[in-house]
């Protein structure tokens, strides 16, 4: 009977061994390792220049995945893909990335937790409402809306499906634009009075020629929502690895460099004013209405913030903050104070108020999905940012001063305004259905 037992046990502990399954250290997690249900898996929806930049920043993260993207340039996304699929095989994960032509296809994926927006402005809006319905967290290219209209259903979506939204305005994750925040918060400077943000023109009505349309462009998709026109090689070049698309210039497809840029610039100070979840009240155009600078935004409080150049050629794409005690200078290139120079290296005081802190944008939006919390950059600052440069264009548009109310984002007093806050959609598309 003992020996019957005993060979009883040793069979079935055999039996047993042979059905464990070995399971890789990379999906239980560990040092240096992410289990796999730690793991955020991406759609990237867009696959054009800017692209790289978020796949070196969001792909390096070790907590993310690339499994999925989206392009109409049947060229620029294969690329995309090979090297999405490097990314991933350098992190040791060996996760395919996919392709997709239509990216409502793409939010249908239930194992995408996340989408990267890198489109053309004018798809920005529908893209992001239909990320938030389908339950995706979004990472969304600045500027956040090519209209006002827009970016307030960017918001009120993600608020709707309790989504984590970071705008890609990465200066908040810079130092020198932080220290330079909480100084003007601070006081070191004293009371604000003048705000000079240094960026380019307003954007202008398309007149580019008609082209043939490159094979491998399905051209009626990249036009989208916004109104019909023809191909230009300026709107969607063929290579990624030439000049920057100029899609941006033109109506209906981006907003000039006043958002360009000044949704870097412009947004830095909303920052420092305190203005996230606000804005100017009045916006007053240049007399001349042949200039494309000189527009002038005023705050509640009365600080006063212009467009327009200051100082030399190497202080554009750059902020100015005069204040009664000093001055205050800042751009990816310099963070200078005046009188007091030592004033951008000084260390802060203990009681003095601090601001979010970032120092990886990209980070940032991970870590806030993983804890459920709002990021740096989160939608509705997004939005406030953009909002200032949408009116800022209308200003210029229009070359009359009009009064803003930007709690309830209307123009006071002017209906022909108030049209422009919103533009058509074309055909099938929506962004107000959510």
């Amino acid at each position: 009977m003992n020996k019957m037992n005993r060979r009883n046990f040793i069979g079935k502990a055999a039996a047993g061994a042979a059905a464990v399954t070995i399971i890789p250290r990379h999906v239980m997690g560990g040092k240096g390792f992410v289990a796999a249900n730690d793991r955020i898996n991406l759609g990237f929806i867009g696959t054009g220049k800017q692209v790289y930049t978020l796949l070196n920043g969001i792909g390096g993260c070790k907590e993310t995945a690339v499994v999925a993207a989206c392009d109409v340039f049947d060229s620029k996304l294969n690329k995309f893909i090979e090297s999405a699929n490097k990314k991933n095989t350098d992190k040791g994960l060996n996760a395919k990335v996919d392709s997709y032509h239509f990216y409502r296809e793409l939010l249908e994926r239930s194992d995408v937790d996340a989408v990267v927006i890198v489109t053309p402005d004018h798809w920005h809006a529908q893209i992001a409402v239909d990320a938030a319905k389908a339950g995706k967290d979004i990472y969304c290219e600045k500027p956040l809306a090519l209209t006002v209209a827009e970016g307030r259903a960017m918001v009120n979506a993600t608020r709707k499906y309790d989504r984590v939204f970071q705008t890609g305005n990465m200066q908040r994750s810079w130092r020198d634009f932080r220290h330079a925040v909480e100084l003007v918060r601070n006081g070191y400077i004293g009371e604000i009075k003048e705000v000079n943000v240094s960026v380019g023109e307003p954007v202008k009505q398309c007149d580019l020629p008609t082209q043939p349309v490159p094979e491998g462009l399905d051209w009626n998709e990249w036009v989208g929502p916004s109104l019909y026109r023809g191909y230009h090689e300026d709107l969607a070049p063929v290579s990624t690895d030439g000049p920057w698309a100029w899609w941006r210039g033109y109506r209906n497809f981006g907003g000039g460099l006043i958002t360009d840029w000044g949704a870097h610039m412009f947004d830095i100070a909303q920052w420092a004013l305190g203005m996230d979840e606000s804005g100017p009240v009045q916006f007053l155009p240049p007399a001349d209405p042949t200039q494309d600078n000189g527009l002038t935004m005023v705050y509640e409080n009365g600080v006063r913030m212009n467009h327009k150049q200051w100082g030399g050629e190497g202080d554009y794409n750059a902020v100015q903050f005069i204040g009664t005690e000093g001055r205050i200078e800042v751009s990816r290139s310099f963070l200078r104070t005046f009188p007091n120079e030592n004033l951008a290296k000084a260390e802060l005081k203990d009681t003095d108020e601090r601001v979010y802190f970032s120092d990886n944008h990209y980070q940032d939006w991970v870590d806030a999905i993983k804890n459920r919390t709002k990021p740096v950059s989160d939608v509705e600052t997004g939005h406030r940012t953009a909002s200032v440069c949408n009116v800022t264009n209308i200003a210029y548009e229009l070359g009359r001063p009009l009064l803003w109310n930007p709690e309830k984002e209307k123009f006071v007093g002017d209906d022909y305004a108030n049209l422009m806050v919103g533009r058509p959609y074309r055909g099938k598309w929506d962004y107000t259905d959510f």
